[in-house]
């Protein structure tokens, strides 16, 4: 299929300026928020190390998860469809990473198959909060995963499906998308009611209202407000069910080695392993492309 430039499409108002939140990111980048990111792979992987090991980040988004692989001892490969995204992520290189050959970055699609059929094989796929933003996400669901080599894993986080809930907030999104009216409309709506609910749920459970912000780092090494407006914006969208999730990997000889899921707003994430056969051997070995 042929696949379309993300600019036009953020222009049409079609998909949301990812890359141009993440570079924001970078700003309150930090260490302590890379070693919450590396330590939210180690929890979920249940790896304390990925030395030798390859990882794929698909839809690297700031880099941040490709930078906390490194860390850990992979060699990366990362790739997004936002060419704002991939400039953050190399930025995010230049200043973390001393050993640029062992981090490669490029701009490419997840349902773009021709371009995944040339990278091969990897021991970890990682792909976090992204395959729902592509526009066809049960495709790219199935296009990363030839990605897995035998025996690896697959780690993905998808938006839970919470019915008119989910109908709700897609037309938001598509509104904020719409131009800056939208962005203003959505914005000047829904940041004081997260706000308000937020106090008024600290509030009830007797929590310190300033420990919701200074402490949300701790979520995965994440920003709120970056969070929120990624929320806010985040187009094309579309949610799964955790079961469907599992019949979906189940039919193409995944197990589900770990799931952690959400009965609100967010992500469930799902860890799975590739079943490994004899004719994996013989299909095609793991050949980063170099980096331009």
């Amino acid at each position: 299929m042929a696949v379309k430039n993300s600019s036009s499409e953020i222009d049409r108002g079609d998909r949301f300026a990812f890359g141009k939140n993440w570079s924001q990111f970078l700003k309150v980048l930090d260490e302590n928020r890379i070693r919450e990111a590396e330590k939210s792979l180690q929890t979920m992987l249940e790896l304390e190390r990925l030395d030798h090991l390859t990882f794929l980040d698909v839809g690297c988004g700031s880099g941040l998860f490709s930078l906390a692989a490194w860390r850990l001892g992979a060699k990366v490969f990362s790739f997004d469809f936002d060419s704002q995204s991939v400039s953050t992520a190399k930025e995010l290189r230049h200043r973390y990473c001393n050993n640029q050959n062992l981090w490669q970055i490029d701009t490419a699609s997840a349902l773009d198959k021709n371009y995944l059929k040339k990278i091969g094989f990897f021991d970890i796929v990682y792909s976090w909060g992204v395959l729902h933003h592509t526009g066809n996400m049960w495709q790219s669901m199935d296009n990363i995963s030839s990605l897995v080599a035998p025996s690896g894993r697959l780690f993905i986080a998808l938006y839970n499906d919470q019915g008119r809930i989910s109908n709700f907030w897609r037309r938001v999104k598509r509104l904020y998308c719409s131009g800056t009216l939208g962005q203003i409309i959505v914005k000047t709506s829904f940041f004081p009611i997260f706000a308000l609910s937020g106090l008024v749920s600290d509030i009830l459970k007797g929590n310190n209202p300033l420990l919701r912000y200074k402490e949300y780092r701790k979520k995965r090494g994440m920003s709120l407000t970056h969070d929120w407006i990624d929320w806010f914006g985040g187009y094309p969208f579309e949610t799964a069910k955790p079961e469907d999730v599992f019949d979906f990997y189940l039919q193409r000889e995944f197990t589900m080695i770990k799931l952690t899921t959400r009965q609100s707003l967010g992500c469930n994430q799902f860890v799975f392993s590739r079943s490994w056969s004899p004719q994996d051997t013989a299909t095609r070995t793991n050949q980063l492309i170099p980096d331009e």
